[in-house]
């Protein structure tokens, strides 16, 4: 830490001004232990015989004055104090400066922080400050994110929810005000308003799962499942819609029985909407897989692979959020409502594992990691924190 000139002067006359008190109190103290010694002979006498008796080195020097001695422990006694109070003084100047610093940052220089280091355990208040700092930065940013992704959720619901409304109110409109030839436009359009009620009903859906399952104490119903037979089931509830699209599903396991602690309710949504995401988007593709297999003894990883287009790369870093499209028109088309997957990747997130995706020219795979016990949740890898 740099003084300036004020505090060197400061503390330059602060050392002079105890200097010469000490010096007034020592001549004061030597004065007065002078005047008992002449006026005591026994105590004359006794400090004689002192000095007659101590000697130092091989010539067998004597004291020749109590005043040596005493004059010398007053001197380092001096040293001591004058170093105390300069110390002292100092210190008082650092948390002056600390005390500025502080204020500098409160008055929203909020990327500020104190640039110096000290000794002692005031390098602890300096430290303790600015991580006090980067905590409060850190957490005013976390709300401001929080704040921004409410306003985005309220604009894309809006936008997703209004876009039926204004077909099922138009259609039921015309029928209101009979602006229909015959009775097949009369079941044409109340077709379409119900087509439109069932795709705000998903949106609605989708929306109440994802925001409970986006809360971080939302309860698990545990039981011990074997993810094994549960993704076979899975494979064979989605044959038939499979052949509709020209396509087989499947699945396999190694070892074939895979035990784990999980919600299988909320596990069988998350492989759910993987499989209807590769059904709808697959196009072109000809087979889905479930592939299961065991890690380690706390770690079990499952494939959800189809052989449909590939995902674009730009397009990975932002496939788990919320109402993300890939394709705009074909989610349009599909009924999609961008809530599936970051729906999945809670769920996920809640059982104490991680989601990713993989895709190229061959394959997408979506890729998930679940721990056997849910109270030994897993760590994520430093390569998908970004995106995770």
């Amino acid at each position: 830490m740099k003084l300036t000139t004020r505090e060197k002067s400061a503390l330059f006359m602060e050392g002079v001004v105890t200097v010469i008190l000490l010096l007034m109190i020592n001549l004061a103290l030597l004065v007065m232990i002078s005047q008992a010694i002449e006026s005591n002979p026994g105590l004359r006498d006794g400090i004689f015989i002192i000095k007659r008796s101590v000697v130092f080195g091989p010539n067998h020097f004597q004291l020749w004055s109590w005043e040596n001695v005493f004059i010398s422990f007053l001197g380092l006694a001096d040293i001591l104090v004058v170093w105390w109070r300069l110390i002292r003084r100092y210190r008082q100047m650092q948390l002056h400066h600390i005390i500025d610093e502080l204020h500098y940052i409160a008055s929203g220089h909020f990327d500020h922080r104190v640039p110096f280091r000290v000794t002692g355990d005031v390098q602890r208040v300096v430290d303790s400050v600015n991580a006090l700092v980067d905590s409060v930065i850190h957490s005013m940013d976390e709300e401001r994110a929080i704040e921004k992704s409410k306003d985005e959720l309220i604009t894309n619901v809006s936008h997703d929810i209004r876009t039926p409304l204004t077909s099922i109110i138009g259609y039921l409109g015309l029928i209101e005000d009979k602006q229909y030839h015959s009775q097949a436009d009369l079941l044409k359009y109340t077709h379409t308003a119900f087509l439109k009620s069932k795709q705000m009903k998903s949106l609605v859906e989708d929306l109440f799962e994802y925001t409970k399952v986006r809360q971080t104490d939302t309860p698990l119903s545990l039981t011990n499942i074997d993810l094994a037979a549960m993704l076979e089931q899975l494979a064979a509830s989605f044959e038939l819609e499979a052949q509709k699209k020209g396509m087989t599903i499947g699945a396999s396991s190694t070892p074939s029985v895979l035990m784990m602690e999980a919600d299988p309710e909320k596990l069988v949504r998350i492989f759910n909407n993987l499989v209807a995401n590769a059904l709808k988007y697959g196009d072109g593709g000809k087979q889905i897989n479930l592939i299961a297999k065991q890690i380690n003894d706390n770690e079990l990883e499952v494939r959800v692979t189809n052989d449909g287009p590939k995902i674009p790369k730009e397009s990975l870093s932002m496939i788990f959020e919320r109402f993300y499209r890939v394709e705009e028109s074909r989610s349009k088309e599909t009924g999609g409502t961008g809530l599936g997957l970051a729906i999945a990747q809670s769920i996920v997130a809640l059982h104490g594992g991680y989601i990713y995706v993989e895709s190229d020219d061959d394959l997408t795979s979506f890729v998930i990691h679940l721990p056997v016990k849910h109270d030994q949740p897993l760590a994520i890898p430093q390569r998908l924190k970004t995106t995770n």
